[in-house]
């Protein structure tokens, strides 16, 4: 009966191993009748310009967490199966441990992070640290710390559940009267530079843009922003990547990434609509 368990054992890592081959090249031997599939499992079409450096990162975490499961999963087997009892007739033997076993095996997952965090260390600072510039400060010199980061174009709020959006109205400012509002509908421009704000009116949330690479937590009464470049047109999802209660499920909203004049026209289009409905008399409120 150990055997069998080795065996079994044995077969996570190759499933496993065979699962990811399949999901990345899309291809599965056995799909058609009950064995079918859904297509395009692995990473959605990368419509950020900084999307390929996280697509590397991931890869690169996933072949080195991958090699260590797979390693110990077959360190795992060999053990089990040398070592059945119904089929070991050595004498058992006890060991009392080993410091430099010990150090090693504490100094290798150590290295492994330290070089794990050196290693994306460009690409954390592109993405949550150096937020795209408005303009130069005062000394005249890009990068420094006077520059004036550029504003946001949109605020989004995550609220349970569902994806609140403010837009500046003609005043070109967030935080107005003629602000723009908008549910689970997010346009923005290709090819420009987008700052979005971000915050939650009640528990924690996580926004993200999958086709751009983009997530981040929302944590109540913090105002965070993101930012990315958009290279292609077409619309998206938005998500909740965090389990924010019964209705996350359907927590979902759509991006429409268009061109600069669309955008223009669509942001015109919405302010003139929510002007009028704002002048439109209610039922019940009409002089009698």
């Amino acid at each position: 009966m150990g055997r069998f368990w080795s065996l079994l054992f044995l077969s996570v890592p190759i499933i496993g191993v065979l699962t990811f081959v399949c999901a990345m090249g899309n291809i599965w031997p056995m799909s058609g009748g009950p064995f079918s599939f859904p297509a395009d499992n692995w990473l959605p079409l990368n419509v950020s310009e900084d999307g390929p450096v996280i697509d590397r990162l991931f890869m690169f975490i996933l072949g080195l967490t991958g090699v260590i499961f797979v390693g110990t999963s077959v360190a795992l087997f060999l053990f089990l199966w040398k070592y059945d009892a119904e089929k070991n007739d050595e004498p058992v033997r006890f060991t009392h441990g080993s410091h430099a076993l010990e150090i090693v095996w504490s100094i290798l997952p150590a290295a492994t992070l330290l070089f794990i965090a050196i290693y994306q260390m460009n690409a954390w600072a592109d993405a949550k640290m150096r937020r795209p510039t408005e303009s130069v400060g005062a000394d005249g010199i890009e990068d420094t710390d006077d520059d004036i980061p550029k504003r946001p174009l949109v605020e989004v709020t995550g609220r349970q559940f569902e994806w609140r959006l403010r837009y500046a109205g003609k005043d070109g400012e967030i935080g107005t009267t003629d602000d723009l509002y908008s549910v689970n509908d997010l346009h923005i421009p290709v090819d420009e530079d987008v700052v979005i704000a971000i915050k939650s009116e009640d528990v924690l949330h996580s926004f993200f843009l999958p086709n751009l690479r983009i997530k981040q937590d929302i944590v109540p009464g913090m105002k965070q922003f993101v930012w990315f470049r958009a290279n292609q047109t077409g619309i998206f999802d938005v998500v909740c990547a965090e389990l924010c209660g019964w209705g996350h499920y359907k927590m979902r909203g759509r991006l429409t990434i268009e061109s600069r004049e669309k955008f223009d026209t669509w942001l015109e289009e919405q302010i003139e609509e929510q002007e009028r409905s704002e002048f439109t008399p209610k039922a019940g409120d009409e002089d009698e």
